[in-house]
């Protein structure tokens, strides 16, 4: 892609925070989606390592991609991703060593999490640097965005409590199932359903236009 007549720079960001946002519509990355969306802190501490790693992994693949050897390309791109992967989870262990210990082993899986490494794949690799920093940012936001939206209402639901703030007086029972993993999954199919409503009626307001 050039910057020439290629996709403008808004659109290119854009994907990923909406059309084709890595968890409500590629469906990937559910690994730590499921796991670490019990909580809001959980979810954006999550989110925003995912985002230093993707920004950071994209942008050295993008610069190299021209020198990569085509054999050995998976197993440089995923050095460069461990790499990344390493500086964040020390940078969290000694700055929000709280946070660190509740993220666990999920920091470290960054490194096999489908969204860095196809990216790395399928746009990183083909495109300049600007372009793919720019599709690493989407991406990482459109999956920030999704982390928090199903870690919102499971946490209020689950905990009574939002950023670990009470929300609700003494009498409030949690529903312990959204703090589950069943919990994620019902939230997730719930939102997906809704997103899958309002993409259809965005659909059928164009049909119209389009068939004049």
């Amino acid at each position: 892609m050039s910057q020439d007549n290629g996709p403008s720079p808004w659109t290119v960001l854009a994907a990923g925070l909406w059309r084709e946002n890595p968890i409500f519509a590629l469906v990937i990355g559910l690994c730590p989606t499921m796991a670490v969306t019990n909580t809001v802190t959980n979810a954006l501490v999550m989110g925003v390592a995912t985002l230093v790693v993707l920004v950071g992994s994209s942008t050295l693949v993008s610069a190299l991609r021209k020198v990569t050897p085509g054999p050995v390309r998976i197993t440089i791109y995923i050095i460069i991703i461990a790499t990344f992967v390493s500086a964040v989870d020390w940078a969290l262990a000694a700055l929000l060593p709280a946070a660190h210990k509740q993220l666990g082993a999920f920091i470290s899986l960054i490194v096999v999490n489908c969204i860095i490494l196809g990216r790395a794949e399928a746009f990183a690799a083909r495109n300049a640097v600007w372009p793919a920093v720019l599709d690493a940012l989407g991406m990482s936001l459109g999956f920030t965005l999704a982390m928090l939206m199903i870690s919102a209402p499971r946490e209020i639901l689950g905990s009574g409590t939002l950023l670990g703030h009470p929300l609700f007086g003494p009498r409030f029972e949690p529903w312990v199932i959204m703090v589950l993993p069943p919990g994620g999954f019902l939230t997730m199919a719930t939102e997906l359903a809704i997103l899958a409503w309002w993409r259809q009626r965005l659909a059928a307001r164009r049909a119209p236009a389009e068939a004049t």
